[in-house]
């Protein structure tokens, strides 16, 4: 990135977010960190990014809220003037069985999963419209790939991010503007080190490169796809999974 972009990464307070911040920060980037509940957390990402010379601030949103996804994203263009990248990372889970599954905790993962991409891509792709150039990138999973048992909405909610990326990238190709996914397979974060010995086990034996990934290996393919390298690829689902879902 020759030039300081503008970029925007949802839940950027911990996890994939916290490290794909940090790597487009890295790599040039002025970046907003939005979060909803973890405000010092978020403010930690962004102090460590001021201290390595970059430039960064932590905003709090609920992209699930569709005004106020709006309300974000306008004051992150009245400040900097533009959005070059946009990274929708936000994401929860609330497992369960199908058959036991209550509405509401389906209702949630949609909501953050799926509707925030929507929200935050809705409103931030007018301003990349103007611009006719811009950077979308959306992480999915490969449980949205190939489903996983007591996730009925977490899958759904995935699933639904890469058909939206496909049809926002035939969408917006023509004004310069790429849209892709990144889907993440068992990636080594406080949410997979809570996993019993035995589930660890079972789960990297499904992996063909036979261990769990990191947070950098995600950010890695994030910070390609935003980058110039990447202008002629777009509606693609990049699956950084060790091989898991080939």
């Amino acid at each position: 990135m020759p030039e300081r972009k503008i970029a925007v990464v949802t839940g950027a307070s911990r996890g994939i977010g916290r490290e794909i911040a940090l790597a487009l920060a890295g790599a040039g980037a002025a970046v907003i960190i939005n979060y909803n509940g973890s405000a010092g957390k978020a403010e930690e990402t962004a102090e460590e990014i001021r201290k390595n010379g970059g430039c960064a601030e932590a905003v709090r949103c609920n992209v699930a809220d569709f005004e106020a996804a709006g309300v974000f994203l306008c004051e992150v263009i009245k400040k900097y003037g533009r959005i070059d990248i946009l990274v929708n990372n936000a994401g929860i889970t609330r497992d369960g069985l199908l058959m036991k599954m209550s509405e509401e905790d389906f209702d949630a993962v949609l909501d953050i999963n799926l509707k925030g991409t929507f929200n935050c891509i809705r409103h931030a792709s007018r301003q990349m419209l103007k611009q006719k150039s811009g950077r979308i990138i959306n992480i999915s999973s490969v449980s949205g790939v190939l489903g996983n048992p007591g996730q009925a909405n977490y899958c759904a909610s995935k699933a639904g991010v890469i058909g939206l990326t496909k049809s926002a990238a035939r969408e917006l190709a023509s004004r310069g503007i790429t849209v892709n996914a990144v889907a993440p397979g068992f990636i080594d974060t406080e949410m997979t080190r809570v996993l019993s010995e035995e589930v660890r086990r079972k789960a990297e034996a499904q992996i063909p490169l036979g261990h769990f990934g990191t947070p950098a290996d995600i950010a890695d393919a994030v910070v390609f796809l935003a980058s110039d390298r990447a202008g002629y690829i777009t509606g693609q689902v990049l699956r950084v999974d060790g091989g898991m879902a080939m």
